[in-house]
């Protein structure tokens, strides 16, 4: 062991190290597009299989209703150490709220038990880097510095061990928003075409939900959702707010809003959806001219660190090597 750990502490090993950890990684970016597979089918199950769960439930309600008497309950009985383990320590109450279960659903996560996934590293994950540091500080590299400014490094890495579930879900957000918003207003477009044509609301989600699944799995899934929740909520204006809240989008909560105003008082949904559709499609090509005008920006210190010089040598190496020939 011994030998083993003065091997991995050697420059010359870690370097390899490394510099296989960056072919490697090289390697998966390059082949990562062409091994991806399609998840627009896998997408379009688990939105079934959610229509499916609302109509049970929907049905379990108006059964409850009509009984008068105590409701049968809906509650799974899904068995897990990690479900035991968030229920025998309470963590749903002390390390989440209303705001925890809608990143989860904004990050794609609507399953009871993803919330038990989510505490359970939470609470576990801390304790795993903790204990990796400090095998890490103390063992293998044995860090020459005092103890404390060790134990401070260790306890450093646990508490970003604790924040990794939530950097976790807002990437997956970020990612989930973004293929949102880049294919919404095309999803407007369509979705004015179908109701121009005569089609009813639903048809039309359902038709869009079709089209735009291969440019945006996720807007695919979430219109089907929509649609399920317009078939079996009591109330339609709970299913635009629901797609509102689950998407986070600006862009969505302007639909949102025009399409309850429609059910309410009967205003023309043509009209606003050309209008919100023109609007979306102008803040996309907004957001692109302003990525374009902080590219500038961004390339100025790469250029400086990496083309400057090597454009220097180029220029000035053929002069200078006659200089050191004379000398």
């Amino acid at each position: 062991m011994l030998d083993i750990a003065y091997a991995l502490i050697e420059p010359a090993n870690l370097l390899a190290l490394f510099c296989a950890l960056a072919v490697f990684a090289t390697i998966l970016t390059v082949a990562m597009p062409l091994l991806a597979r399609d998840e627009l089918s896998v997408r379009m199950k688990t939105a079934a299989l959610e229509r499916d769960k609302i109509r049970a439930r929907e049905r379990a309600k108006l059964a409850s209703q009509n009984k008068r008497g105590p409701a049968a309950s809906l509650k799974q009985d899904s068995s897990g150490v990690m479900r035991d383990l968030v229920e025998k320590l309470n963590l749903r109450k002390a390390l989440a709220d209303e705001n925890t279960f809608n990143n989860l659903k904004m990050a794609g996560y609507r399953k009871q038990s993803h919330i038990y996934v989510f505490l359970f590293f939470r609470l576990v994950l801390p304790f795993i880097m903790w204990i990796a540091a400090l095998v890490y500080v103390f063992a293998i590299i044995n860090l020459d510095r005092p103890f404390m400014v060790k134990m401070t490094i260790t306890l450093f890495v646990a508490f970003a061990g604790f924040y990794a579930p939530n950097m976790f879900v807002k990437n997956q957000i970020g990612k989930r928003q973004l293929s949102i918003r880049r294919a919404w207003p095309d999803a407007l477009d369509l979705m004015l075409i179908c109701v121009e044509s005569g089609m009813s609301l639903e048809a039309a989600f359902r038709k869009v939900a079709h089209e735009i699944g291969i440019q945006s799995p996720q807007l695919a899934e979430e219109l089907v959702l929509t649609t399920a929740e317009l078939s079996y909520l009591q109330e339609r204006r709970k299913a635009y707010e629901n797609l509102a809240a689950r998407t986070g989008l600006d862009g969505v909560k302007a639909v949102s809003m025009a399409l309850i105003q429609a059910e309410r008082y009967g205003t023309p949904l043509g009209t606003a959806l050309r209008v919100l559709a023109q609007e979306n499609r102008d803040m996309r090509m907004a957001e692109a001219e302003k990525k374009a005008a902080s590219l500038p920006p961004k390339l100025t210190v790469p250029m400086i660190v990496f083309f400057l010089p090597v454009l220097f040598a180029v220029i000035m190496g053929p002069a200078m090597i006659q200089i050191f020939k004379k000398f």
